[in-house]
């Protein structure tokens, strides 16, 4: 992280550049999580251990992901732990299979399925940077096609008809198991809930998450103008 709290991602196969000037390999190499490195041009940087946040902030995306407020809501409501196996449809750059896998652990694994070859290959190289390959599979398939998995702690679907296949979801639950469905519009959640409904999920809820942040200033403490308003529903069911 640079002086002014920009953070990079970097190896120690080589120097690292930025316009705050150069860092060699070999302190690169030899640096230690607390450090301090001083650039050519006596620019400090300091050596941070990154965290599954901080990697989603740097990682390739190539699409939109899903934010921290609704990510934290679905591993809250669901309550996924070390051990669970989750499956995740509509994977895109990777970034809620990888919030999945860094909690599950190595006792538990996330099968993630993405339609769309472009998004699966930058979602794998994600996982991998990340050194969750083993604990994650990302599939490049039509999860419609059937889910492979059995005994599913959590079905999560971020897809545009996610009903489509809840038939299935309900199959490859685990009793307890939860559906959890993220959708940006309300009649793709309303036409959720009343088939997950038929099709026998109960403890049924549909939720919005709004985020406002606080400002600390000289003059007082207030809200901010500006909050992380709507950016999708989440349906929950059971399976019970």
């Amino acid at each position: 992280m640079d002086e002014r709290g920009k953070k990079y991602l970097i190896n120690e196969i080589s120097d690292f550049h930025s316009d705050l000037g150069i860092i060699s390999q070999e302190d690169i190499a030899n640096a230690e999580v607390g450090l301090t490195l001083k650039t050519h041009l006596n620019k400090e940087f300091k050596v941070i251990k990154p965290n599954v946040n901080d990697f989603i902030d740097l990682m390739d995306r190539r699409c939109s992901i899903l934010i921290q407020k609704d990510i934290g809501t679905v591993i809250a409501r669901t309550g996924i732990g070390s051990g669970s196996r989750v499956v995740d449809a509509g994977t895109g750059a990777g970034a809620i299979a990888l919030n999945f896998g860094n909690i599950v652990g190595s006792s538990g694994g996330v099968y993630s399925y993405e339609i769309r070859e472009d998004f699966a290959e930058v979602a794998k190289k994600n996982i991998e940077s990340f050194g969750l390959e083993n604990i994650i599979e990302i599939k490049n398939k039509d999860i419609k096609e059937g889910i492979d998995e059995d005994k599913i702690d959590l079905v999560f679907l971020d897809l545009i008809k996610p009903y489509e296949i809840f038939e299935n979801v309900y199959d490859c639950l685990n009793l307890g198991g939860y559906l959890a469905i993220y959708a940006p519009y309300i009649d793709q959640i309303e036409i959720s809930y009343k088939i997950a409904k038929k099709v026998g999920f109960v403890d049924l809820d549909i939720i919005e998450t709004l985020e406002r942040g606080i400002e600390v200033r000289t003059q007082g403490v207030r809200p901010k103008t500006r909050m992380v308003g709507h950016s999708g529903y989440l349906l929950f069911g059971r399976k019970l």
